[in-house]
């Protein structure tokens, strides 16, 4: 491996708008205690990353700052007090550092804001805020699970409890209802999607989606008549508003809920009697825990999954990229740092 240069490159967001992100040059740092430097191959952009640069979210941060949260990359140097990585391995990190398992302590903190971002050529971070990469998928894919791909595990399978024969709903085509088809057809369940993009529906369905449902029809009725009047047992909800008493109606008795997104409002409507009825379960998911997150690589490397990728941009082109995210692509926009 290649001596470490004296210096690191950065996006810096000086004050809030894309227009102020700056590529700088910064000091290298050198780990100490239980730190850990990496060097940064390939960053997954989020939509919570367009809010965080626009000063659209809740948890905000005083620029100057680097935004980005999703890192895929490899060891470079360890603290003194480091045993979980060497030198040269490959690793991505966790949304949420300092949530390893169970229930969130208070000193948890997302990556990007309030914690350091990843949108840069290295970054030094706590060893417990690392997983070990998937060995099937490559730096810029694997960049993808730590947000997105997580998102749809944790809701689905942690804490829904997914099993083969069950159904699934989806609404939109974003990176967690994609992950979320994908995840259903490993597990031998049934995927369905709503969605807004006609021009979209050939790839869902290549991806494993049993059918796509136009987002302005009576997709309820639709869905309790393709699942013989039974309804669906799990629901990703990434967009909340009316949409809930929506997905209400679809769901099956005892069925589940993930509340994820607020695409629609941060405000939700529903039936409380469709709520009593089915006897649902909404629960809200805001990413998840380390231990999940190696769950989730394992079942990448077992299973052969591939995320979707719809484009990567190099770093230095980094407001194309988030002009790609800002259009609805199909699948994660990703920022790449060096060549794999």
């Amino acid at each position: 491996m290649a001596p470490l240069p004296s210096t690191l490159m950065r996006w810096q967001l000086a004050d809030f708008g894309a227009q102020h992100l700056a590529y700088v040059e910064a000091p290298m740092p050198s780990p100490t205690g239980r730190e850990v430097l990496v060097r940064v191959d390939a960053v997954s952009l989020n939509y919570r990353d367009q809010l965080v640069i626009d000063n659209q979210y809740g948890m905000g941060a005083a620029p100057p700052f680097t935004p980005g949260s999703d890192m895929a990359g490899q060891v470079v140097a360890t603290g003194p007090g480091v045993t979980r990585w060497k030198r040269g391995e490959g690793v991505i990190s966790t949304f949420t550092a300092g949530w390893l398992d169970g229930q969130a302590p208070a000193d948890a903190m997302p990556l990007g804001v309030p914690g350091p971002g990843m949108l840069a050529t290295h970054v030094l971070v706590h060893e417990d805020w690392l997983v070990a990469a998937p060995t099937t998928l490559d730096a810029a894919a694997a960049s993808t699970l730590p947000c997105a791909g997580l998102t749809a595990w944790m809701a689905l399978v942690e804490n829904g409890g997914l099993r083969a024969g069950q159904t699934v709903l989806m609404h939109g085509t974003g990176g967690v209802a994609l992950f979320g088809v994908q995840i259903a057809r490993l597990h031998g369940a049934q995927a369905y999607v709503t969605s807004g993009s006609p021009e979209k529906i050939p790839a869902v369905l290549a991806l494993g989606a049993a059918q796509v449902l136009p987002r302005s029809g009576l997709w309820p009725a639709e869905l309790l008549t393709l699942t013989g009047g039974r309804g669906v047992d799990h629901v990703l909800e990434t967009a909340g508003g009316a949409t809930l008493g929506q997905s209400l109606q679809a769901l099956t008795q005892g069925g589940h809920v993930a509340y994820i997104g607020v695409m629609e409002g941060a405000g939700f409507s529903g039936s409380g009697f469709d709520l009593i009825t089915k006897r649902a379960r909404v629960q809200g998911v805001s990413v998840g825990h380390r231990r999940a997150l190696q769950d989730l690589v394992r079942a990448v490397d077992a299973g052969g999954l591939q995320p979707v990728v719809a484009a990567r941009y190099p770093a230095a082109k980094l407001h194309e990229a988030l002009e790609h995210l800002a259009r609805g692509p199909l699948g994660k926009v990703v920022v790449t740092f060096s060549a794999e």
